[in-house]
């Protein structure tokens, strides 16, 4: 029989304190990291109609690399703006798509086509009203977050409950303007409301990586920080952290990254949520840099795999963000049963 000593020095303070615990969190970093290489490659050479190493196979397989770009661009933008949010706001319910992004993303494609007609969703296409889709959902946040979390009563549930009040507020504006639409102008509109990495345009990401790149290497650099901010406000100021200017800092690259995610691809209201629950499932461990890792990894797997299945066996790719959200509920409630607890 083990003594009780041999034990406790197997153990350590590091994130991952035992053997057991760290063989396990690469494991699961390796298989993932096959997935997500299988997935790549598979949506760049499945169905290629040329033999494999050919120029023209390349040439073909380089057209296909921008869905893989996307994908990681998204997955970047969704695994670390999920998990930093629900570290500040210390619930892991709650997700940056609670703030009325998706909303606000609805409503400019919905006024588009109901004041100008099809021909409105021109007005929203190309680089520059990608810039200023970012724009404004960026400046929408950060004027509720300034307003919000400023001043004497600053509070972070209140901020959270408006949030999702103005998320309502427009999407039922957006709904009475689609009720006046007619039936061809819906029809084009509901192909646009619905995340697809498909309505990514090319165009776009010299502007994204860049913002993207910088965002993620912003939070992963204050990785620590967000470990002190997880213990909440009251142990996080006796440690020394000036928790509303790291707050409100947080919430900046948060909204930059769903900003970018939401103006490439649409909504993608639930992928975030069951990424961030799979990445604490899979870590188990509150580090957030071995957290984000782990998160991205899921994501990038997630999103490929979805892809490349619903793409190539069921010719359906246009309904990934539907079986994400119909998986990642089910991920979900399996998971609060088994633990009882979030």
């Amino acid at each position: 029989m083990t003594p009780p000593i041999a034990s406790a020095i197997e153990r350590s303070s590091a994130p991952l304190p035992t053997r057991r615990a760290r063989v396990r969190y690469w494991s699961i970093i390796g298989l993932l990291g096959v997935l997500s290489l299988a997935f790549a490659f598979g949506l760049l050479a499945w169905d290629n109609p040329l033999p494999f190493g050919t120029d023209g196979f390349w040439r073909i397989a380089s057209l296909r690399a921008t869905s893989i770009v996307v994908i990681g661009v998204v997955a970047v933008c969704q695994s670390l703006a999920t998990v930093s949010f629900q570290t500040v706001t210390n619930n892991r319910i709650v997700t940056p798509s609670i703030m009325g992004f998706e909303s606000l993303y609805v409503a400019v494609q919905t006024s588009s086509v109901y004041v100008f007609g099809v021909a409105g969703l021109t007005f929203v296409a190309g680089t520059g009203q990608f810039v200023l889709q970012i724009a404004i959902m960026v400046g929408f946040a950060m004027l509720l977050y300034g307003w919000l979390l400023s001043g004497r009563y600053a509070n972070l549930q209140i901020m959270l409950l408006i949030g999702i009040i103005i998320g309502g507020g427009l999407g039922s504006v957006s709904t009475f303007m689609q009720r006046l639409l007619t039936p061809s102008e819906f029809d084009v509109l509901a192909a646009r409301l619905f995340g697809n990495i498909s309505h990514a345009d090319a165009a776009d990401l010299p502007v994204a990586i860049p913002l993207v790149i910088v965002a993620a290497t912003l939070l992963v650099w204050r990785a620590k920080r967000l470990d002190v901010l997880a213990l909440g406000r009251d142990v996080s100021m006796s440690l020394g952290i000036d928790h509303r200017r790291e707050l409100m800092r947080v919430l900046l690259l948060v909204a930059v990254l769903m900003a970018v995610s939401t103006a490439l691809i649409g909504p993608m209201t639930f992928l975030g949520f069951l990424v961030a629950t799979l990445a604490y499932q899979f870590a188990d461990t509150f580090d957030h840099r071995r957290v984000f890792l782990m998160a991205v990894l899921t994501c990038f797997t997630i999103l490929s795999g979805a892809y490349f299945v619903l793409r190539n066996v069921f010719a359906a790719q246009g309904v990934v963000s539907i079986i994400i959200e119909l998986v990642g509920g089910t991920v979900f409630l399996i998971v609060i049963l088994r633990k009882g607890r979030l």
